[in-house]
């Protein structure tokens, strides 16, 4: 099952946030930036210590707790892609990327996104929506 999906710019700020499970507590709007903005920071500082000589680290990829995984993927641009699942959920990297795939066609080919903005896409939730019932969500 995945619990939840967050989009944040290359700048740590919070584009998109959607909850997929009815049972989650849900955060006020600023604690959703401020967690955001948290995880923007821990994942840059994450990006540089790795104990591999001329490695070039991604980041924080996996967060792993007893109840939830909480995995990102990070575009070549920077943008950032959340997703909080139950720990036995299979084949989230195909998740972010098909996530991807669907930010890419709802929210960068739209003329009228401004980039690094929130996103307010009724075609881009509708298909978020489908992508996650598709795959068990």
């Amino acid at each position: 099952m995945i619990y939840s999906l967050y989009i944040i710019s290359k700048a740590g700020g919070l584009m998109y946030q959607k909850d997929f499970n009815e049972g989650l507590a849900h955060l006020t709007a600023n604690e959703y930036l401020v967690f955001a903005g948290t995880f923007h920071g821990v994942h840059a500082i994450t990006s540089k210590i790795s104990p591999v000589r001329n490695s070039t680290s991604s980041g924080l990829e996996v967060l792993e707790a007893d109840s939830f995984k909480l995995y990102c993927f990070q575009t070549l641009t920077g943008t950032k892609f959340l997703i909080i699942a139950d720990p036995t959920h299979p084949n989230i990297d195909l998740v972010l990327r098909r996530t991807y795939d669907v930010y890419s066609d709802y929210v960068m080919k739209n003329p009228f996104y401004t980039p690094e903005m929130p996103i307010r896409s009724e075609l881009f939730d509708i298909n978020i929506v489908k992508l996650i019932k598709q795959v068990g969500g």
